[in-house]
């Protein structure tokens, strides 16, 4: 073969190399925008070199050099060509995901989908929080945000009930930080005020000062947001609400009395919720659902199974299981990810011994876990 012939057919491999280069950096976009999303660095050091050792490994001793050195060229490209597609992109990951959630702009749930999603491009609002599982169940939005857990009052109860009935999975979850206030319309001093509108959890959330005003009807409403918008509706300095400051701005309201919740240290967990069960090696956060028959010791039992493999429980919550008297639905999240062999062991151990289990998801922590 001649001169001629060797350089045609280097070109013939050099157009393969760049299909497949091509395939590649798609593929890299794709990562990047994933990273950009669950706000991974680009840089990820030991996966970088499990990747070169793993391929260079293929070659033969007299070009193992050679290849590490076009494997670790190509991972500079990447990172480099990945950093130039976030910092490029004006729009969030999500502007064409649809969201939903409960409540009306301004609300907690709100804050907390702008907070994960960075967009409230396709959000929907809905009533109440099964009027968001049956969007999602019919295709209309592809991801639901809703409470679960607030720090003074507990746990949302039916969002665990819906979580279980609607067979969906956790995906995420946001912690917000949240203040009650009593808002009205412009010039609502507190000695004017006579009805107060809020959730449930407000006034649960709100109570040491709520009981120096006994004098109050207190109204429950569908969620904080929509109390203050209909106090706007009212117009009436004899009504107020129990809300956030931004629902108060949205709503065009005055802020009476801030912080009027009881404890300073008030959170609410969020999760966001999909159809399909999700896992990555970045994912450090597992929730399941079991149920044991009545019988003693049955809980602890089962509970041994994460201390037996050192697996660092976060929480624990039940509910009464209403077809069987003295029976309960047990939710439990607990550190790890689907990948590791402990947790693989604990999950199987529990499916063995319960009478109903299910995997509610899996996802990365932002509120324990650090």
């Amino acid at each position: 073969m001649g001169l001629d012939e060797y350089r045609k057919k280097i070109d013939d491999i050099d157009k393969q190399i760049m299909k497949l280069f091509v395939d590649r950096m798609e593929t890299v976009t794709k990562v990047g925008l994933y990273k950009k999303q669950h706000n991974i660095e680009i840089l990820n050091t030991c996966r970088e070199n499990q990747v070169i050792e793993k391929n260079v490994k293929l070659l033969d001793d007299s070009l193992k050099e050679e290849g590490k050195e076009f494997l670790e060229a190509m991972m500079a490209v990447s990172r480099k060509y990945q950093a130039k597609i976030i910092n490029k992109q004006n729009t969030s990951t999500y502007d064409y995901v649809k969201i939903g959630y409960p409540g009306v702009r301004g609300s907690f749930c709100h804050q907390a989908l702008l907070e994960y999603f960075k967009t409230e491009k396709n959000a929907k609002n809905y009533n109440d929080f099964e009027d968001v599982f049956v969007s999602l169940k019919n295709g209309e939005i592809e991801y639901a945000v809703l409470p679960i857990e607030n720090s003074s009052t507990g746990a949302i109860n039916s969002v665990y009930d819906l979580l279980r009935k609607y067979g969906f999975y956790i995906v995420g979850e946001q912690c917000i930080s949240i203040d009650q206030n009593l808002i009205g319309i412009d010039g609502t001093e507190i000695t004017d005020i006579e009805e107060v509108y809020s959730h449930t959890q407000g006034f649960e959330q709100s109570t040491m000062f709520l009981q120096n005003h006994k004098t109050w009807k207190l109204i429950p409403y569908h969620n904080t947001a929509t109390s203050a918008k209909h106090v706007k509706e009212l117009n009436d300095k004899h009504k107020a609400a129990i809300a956030s400051r931004e629902a108060a701005k949205i709503y065009g309201l005055k802020v009476i009395k801030e912080g009027i919740n009881d404890n300073r240290n008030n959170t609410t967990r969020f999760i966001i919720v999909g159809k399909k069960l999700q896992n990555d090696d970045i994912y450090n956060k597992i929730s399941v659902v079991f149920s044991l028959k009545h019988e003693s010791g049955s809980l602890y039992s089962v509970l041994k199974y994460f201390a037996e493999n050192k697996i660092n429980l976060l929480k624990i919550e039940s509910r009464p299981r209403e077809e069987t008297n003295w029976e309960y639905f047990f939710y439990i999240d607990f550190e790890g990810n689907l990948n590791n062999e402990a947790i693989d062991k604990a999950i199987n151990e529990l499916k063995t011994s319960s009478s109903y289990f299910r995997l509610l998801g899996c996802y990365k922590a932002s509120c324990e876990v650090k």
